[in-house]
């Protein structure tokens, strides 16, 4: 069994490899880590301007191009100010 299963349900915070950070209720996975999450939003940072929260609703990414997946703090997450938060875009992972 995936260590992932008992994220099932859960909101989750998924950074891909081109560094895209996406937020979303994890509602499915297989054996190879693709995932398909649901109320799924894209966070994009900047320096300059405010985190861009980009609504991608229901979204599927494959498991070659996960490099971290971990649980959100709910109440937490609702209390972010995102358009008070700067900093700096996430980078793509350098193999």
């Amino acid at each position: 069994m995936s260590q992932l299963q008992p994220y099932v349900d859960c909101k989750v915070s998924v950074v891909m490899n081109d560094g895209r950070l996406v937020v979303g209720i994890l509602r499915g996975l297989d054996q190879t880590t693709n995932i398909i999450m649901q109320s799924c939003q894209e966070r994009i940072f900047s320096e300059d301007e405010a985190v861009e929260v980009v609504d991608l609703g229901l979204y599927m990414i494959r498991g070659d191009n996960i490099a971290l997946i971990g649980l959100i703090d709910e109440v937490a997450d609702a209390a972010l100010d995102l358009d008070s938060l700067r900093g700096e875009p996430l980078q793509p992972v350098k193999h």
